[in-house]
C-alpha cells in the first residue's frame, strides 16, 4: 500500500434526493495522473471535497497518504496543490496579495516556480481581485496551487475560464509535473483534455462510479474500426462475403463499416488489393465513445432490471 497515495473505501456522501456520491472505491498510486469525468451534477466536485477532507462522508472512508482525509486533512493539506471548481478569494485586494498569503501559508521561501507559471501564464498579479475576468481568476489560483511545488495536485476542472492558448500552456505544465513523477487527480468536462494526458479515467454517472479505463487501452484497442467505400456494387457485393464482422452496411453507397482485430488488420489490407476501392479510413476509438458505451450498458441493464 506504500504506493498508493490516494484510497477511497466506499465513499458515500448523501444529500437527499438522489444527490451526492454513492458507495465510491478506487485508489491512485504515486506518479499517475488519473482523470475523472460525468454529466453535470454527476459528483465530481463533491469526491474531490471528501478527498481533501472539506466534508464528512456519510459512509465510507478516503485516505490521502495513508491518513483518513476528513479527521487528518491538516496534516497533508500542506503537500497538496488544489484548485477548486468555484473560485473564491480572501477579501484580499490583489493578486499579489493573495499569492503572498499563500506562500507564507504554505512557507514559501523560493518563488522561482511562481514566477516562472505567471511568464508562462501571462499573468497579471497585481491585477485587482474582485475585478479580474474569469480566466484571469482561474490562472491566479493556479498559480497559488503550484506555488509550493507540491508532490500532489488535485485540480477540479483547472483549464475553466482560460482561452485556448493558455489552456495549451497549462496543460504543458501538467504533463511536465506528471513527467517529475508527482501524483495528479483532475475533473474535467473535455474527453480530449484527459485522453490526452492522464493514465487513467474514472467514469461518475448521477453519483456512481460506473468504470474506468487506462487510456493505453483507449490508444491502441484491441480491435480496429474500419469504413470502406468501394467504386462498384459487384466488388461491396463480394467484399461482405468474406469473414468480417459488419457494424454498418450502407449499400446505397457501396460502403460498410467492419470490426477487425488489430492483429489482422495487415490480413484486412491485403484482401482489398484485389478491390477497387474509393477509400478506406479507420474511424479512431475515442474516451468519448467508451464513457457512452459504458454508460449506454448502464443504462440498458438498469431497465432491465
Amino acid at each position: 500500500m506504500e504506493n498508493i497515495i490516494i484510497n477511497v473505501e466506499h465513499l458515500t456522501k448523501d444529500f437527499g434526493d438522489n444527490k451526492g456520491v454513492f458507495d465510491l472505491s478506487f485508489q491512485i498510486k504515486k506518479g499517475e495522473m488519473v482523470g475523472i469525468i460525468g454529466t453535470n451534477g454527476s459528483g465530481k466536485s463533491t469526491t474531490i471535497r471528501l478527498i481533501l477532507g472539506f466534508i464528512k462522508p456519510t459512509n465510507g472512508h478516503c485516505y490521502v497518504l495513508g491518513l483518513e482525509s476528513w479527521k487528518h486533512s491538516s496534516n497533508f493539506i500542506r503537500q497538496i496543490g488544489y484548485v477548486p471548481g468555484e473560485i473564491a478569494f480572501p477579501d484580499l485586494l490583489y493578486g499579489t496579495d493573495f499569492l503572498k498569503s499563500q506562500a507564507e501559508f504554505l512557507k514559501v521561501k523560493d518563488y522561482s516556480n511562481a514566477n516562472k507559471l505567471i511568464e508562462v501564464l501571462k499573468l497579471d498579479p497585481s491585477a485587482n481581485l474582485k475585478r479580474m475576468s474569469k480566466g484571469m481568476k482561474q490562472k491566479t489560483a493556479l498559480v497559488a496551487a503550484l506555488i509550493h511545488d507540491p508532490d500532489i495536485l488535485i485540480l477540479d476542472e483547472p483549464t475553466t475560464g482560460l482561452d485556448p492558448l493558455m489552456r495549451i500552456n497549462f496543460l504543458n505544465i501538467l504533463k511536465e509535473e506528471h513527467l517529475k513523477g508527482k501524483t495528479i487527480f483532475m475533473s474535467s468536462q473535455s474527453f480530449e483534455e484527459l485522453e490526452d494526458n492522464c493514465d487513467r479515467v474514472i467514469f461518475l454517472l448521477d453519483g456512481h462510479l460506473i468504470g474506468g479505463v487506462d487510456i493505453k487501452d483507449i490508444k491502441t484497442p484491441k480491435k480496429q474500426e474500419f469504413k470502406i467505400e468501394f467504386t462498384n456494387n459487384a466488388d461491396y457485393e463480394k467484399f461482405k462475403k468474406l469473414d468480417y464482422k459488419i457494424v454498418r452496411d450502407q449499400p446505397q453507397y457501396n460502403q460498410v463499416t467492419i470490426l477487425v482485430d488489430r492483429g489482422k488488420v495487415d490480413q484486412l489490407l491485403t484482401d482489398l488489393t484485389t478491390y477497387k476501392l474509393k477509400f478506406i479510413t479507420e474511424i479512431k476509438y475515442t474516451l468519448e465513445k467508451h464513457f457512452k458505451k459504458v454508460a449506454g450498458f448502464r443504462e440498458e441493464n438498469s431497465n432491465n432490471v
